[in-house]
């Protein structure tokens, strides 16, 4: 193979992302082309994180398999075992998910960092999702809802307690 993980991995997303913005994918086809392109790959997240690359690998992953659980588990009916199993994985991959954050956060030492909460429509999401921004890299954000992790950026002293509208609002914003 002449590309390794990491360029196949982001190019491709980059190439979904492109033609999320251009319109030729919906939100669910995104996150449905993320999640099978994932299960084409044969791999798993790394079990070491020791550089920024594996963290943003590892987000990715465990975004897009939560990402596609969420999206199923609205498709299920409601009551229904099936819905419940696929919110269960759905929160499992999104502590996954977390987890990687701080190690991500920890690897960064906090610096290059921002993050502050989103302007969304969700009434679930209002005044719990925040953005984190890693300015050192390009068109990298990071989302989450995790206590945890908002205490200790406001902590380090990059969390701002302000609403702003997020780098991908259109994304965010836009229901599946």
């Amino acid at each position: 193979m002449s590309r390794n993980i990491f360029d196949e991995f982001f190019a491709n997303r980059q190439s979904l992302i492109d033609q999320y913005k251009k319109g030729d994918l919906t939100k669910e086809e995104f996150i449905e082309s993320n999640y099978y392109y994932i299960q084409s790959m044969n791999t798993k997240p790394f079990q070491r994180v020791d550089n920024i690359k594996k963290g943003l690998f590892n987000y990715q992953y465990y975004n897009v398999l939560a990402k596609y659980c969420q999206k199923r588990a609205h498709e299920s009916p409601n009551g229904s075992l099936q819905k419940e199993d696929f919110l269960e994985k759905a929160n499992y991959y999104y502590s996954k998910k977390d987890n990687v954050t701080m190690k991500i956060l920890e690897i960064l030492d906090y610096t290059g960092v921002d993050a502050y909460y989103v302007k969304v429509n969700s009434p679930n999401l209002k005044n719990k999702l925040f953005e984190i921004v890693l300015k050192d890299y390009e068109n990298v954000i990071l989302h989450s809802k995790n206590e945890k992790i908002k205490d200790r950026l406001v902590e380090e002293g990059v969390f701002r307690d302000e609403k702003i509208k997020s780098v991908i609002d259109s994304y965010i914003n836009q229901k599946y």
